[in-house]
């Protein structure tokens, strides 16, 4: 009997293959515009880019309602645990795009007050690059997210595993100098 004398039409596949198709098709992102790369993150979402046919048209400002951090511009020190705060309120699976050179090295800010790399405070699944970089490379890392969603495994994420009585910090621990000299230098 083959498949043209079947009575009912029917699908077949892996319910592995369809949470991965599901999760892809709908990530909700959560806006974390620091800088100036937040303007070209909020053009992605207007109509010249319209990020709606990806499943992401709604920019959450609920973490508890979001999978996708889009850090978009500089990170201080000061903003750092905020950061952090947000993404431990986010649902799993989540995910992380690090937009712009100040969010992925701290770019041209070379200084104590900026976290150089985001990656320090939040693993970060996708760099965008650039200065700041267009609505076509966020667009291309959303799709480079997209297909690691499709070819990942749906039961962990990648580097969750924690050695026993270490925080889930990230390896973000703040800096803290040892001595502050108000006084002008001699």
């Amino acid at each position: 009997m083959g498949f043209e004398d079947l009575q009912h039409n029917f699908l077949t596949g892996r319910i592995e293959d369809l949470v991965k198709w599901a999760r892809r098709n709908s990530v909700w992102p959560a806006t974390f515009g620091l800088a100036c790369c937040a303007i070209e993150m909020m053009s992605v979402g207007a109509a010249d880019y319209d990020i709606s046919r990806l499943g992401m048209e709604v920019f959450r400002a609920s973490p508890r309602q979001a999978d996708l951090m889009v850090v978009a511009g500089r990170v201080s020190q000061k903003m750092a645990p905020v950061l952090r705060q947000v993404y431990d309120q986010m649902m799993e699976p989540k995910w992380v795009i690090s937009m712009g050179v100040c969010a992925s090295t701290g770019g041209m800010f070379n200084n104590y007050a900026i976290v150089q790399g985001v990656d320090q405070i939040v693993p970060v699944d996708v760099y965008a690059p650039g200065c700041p970089p267009s609505p076509e490379t966020l667009l291309h890392a959303i799709l480079t997210l997209h297909e690691k969603i499709r070819t990942g495994e749906i039961t962990r994420r990648p580097g969750s595993s924690l050695p026993a009585g270490e925080q889930a910090t990230g390896g973000w621990v703040p800096t803290v100098p040892d001595a502050v000299r108000v006084a002008t230098p001699r």
